[in-house]
């Protein structure tokens, strides 16, 4: 039998966290969600990529946001299709001196992760709710009849724009669909970085992966409107986010938006845990 993919087994050793918050067994799972027996096993043990509506239904279950575990549905999903290595890079960072530190962009791990904006663009985020008196029959993705699945409804657009959306997740306000990369890095402890900016919602986030429990992350943006002073959108709001325990080292972790608009100075700075901040910034095309 094949080894599970590293991408995949960490997918799955999260999924089962989640399994055991729940406190249900396979034929529980199987009873309460569109899937199997046999397919939740196959997705437990990391032999079947589960389908992305197998993931939330967990999360649902298990009341856990469902983020970070979609954030590692879209790595194993990526890496496991071959898009990942066909995907164009996008445009490299521009490094910013910070106390004589000056860090490199990493372009081959850009190259890798590239994919996962067309991810992000081309999934929708299936609302999981009451059970509809009209139901279609899915087979689940390892063709075995899955249960009665209410049709999805349509996908609504973003559910904030500019300052509405400050310190708000990019994710949950759905600005992250098809986001623009200002910028990537990669630091001195191997960790990949990048600048997001959504046009629709007017606003920039900073993300990271291949951390460290203790690592932290803040963004600001400043200037804007075109002109390059403070009296646009760009408000240097300071946001921030930490690595909190393995499955946030495991995956996409997210600052909280700020409000952006074309002109605007994007700056990210990373605080590892074993000291030496590095800096790299970007400004929003007008």
């Amino acid at each position: 039998m094949t080894a599970p993919s590293p991408e995949r087994a960490r997918l799955a050793a999260a999924l089962r966290e989640l399994k055991c918050r729940t406190g249900l067994s396979l034929a529980g799972l199987a009873a309460k969600t569109a899937f199997s027996k046999s397919s939740w096993d196959r997705y437990l043990n990391g032999r079947t990529l589960p389908p992305r509506d197998a993931v939330q239904e967990l999360c649902r279950l298990a009341g856990e946001p469902e983020g970070r575990c979609l954030a590692l549905w879209e790595i194993a999903e990526s890496e496991g299709s071959g898009r990942a290595a066909a995907a164009q890079p996008p445009e490299e960072a521009a490094p910013v001196e910070d106390d004589g530190r000056r860090g490199s962009v990493d372009q081959s791990s850009v190259h890798r992760r590239a994919t996962l904006v067309a991810v992000l663009a081309s999934v929708s985020a299936v609302v999981v709710g009451g059970v509809a008196a009209a139901a279609l029959l899915l087979p689940d993705r390892g063709g075995e009849p899955g249960a009665a699945l209410s049709p999805p409804p349509s996908v609504a657009g973003p559910r904030c724009r500019g300052e509405v959306c400050e310190g708000k997740s990019p994710m949950r306000m759905k600005c992250a669909g098809a986001p623009l990369t200002l910028a990537s890095y990669r630091t001195a402890t191997g960790a990949s970085l990048e600048l997001r900016y959504s046009q629709e919602c007017g606003t920039s986030w900073a993300r990271m992966w291949g951390t460290r429990i203790g690592d932290r992350l803040e963004m600001s943006a400043t200037g804007g409107a075109g002109n390059g002073t403070r009296s646009g959108t760009g408000n240097g709001r300071v946001r921030s986010v930490e690595i909190e325990n393995g499955v946030d080292a495991d995956s996409y972790v997210y600052t909280p938006m700020t409000a952006a608009d074309p002109g605007s100075v994007v700056r990210a700075c990373f605080d590892p845990v074993a000291g030496g901040e590095e800096c790299f910034g970007s400004r929003v095309a007008r």
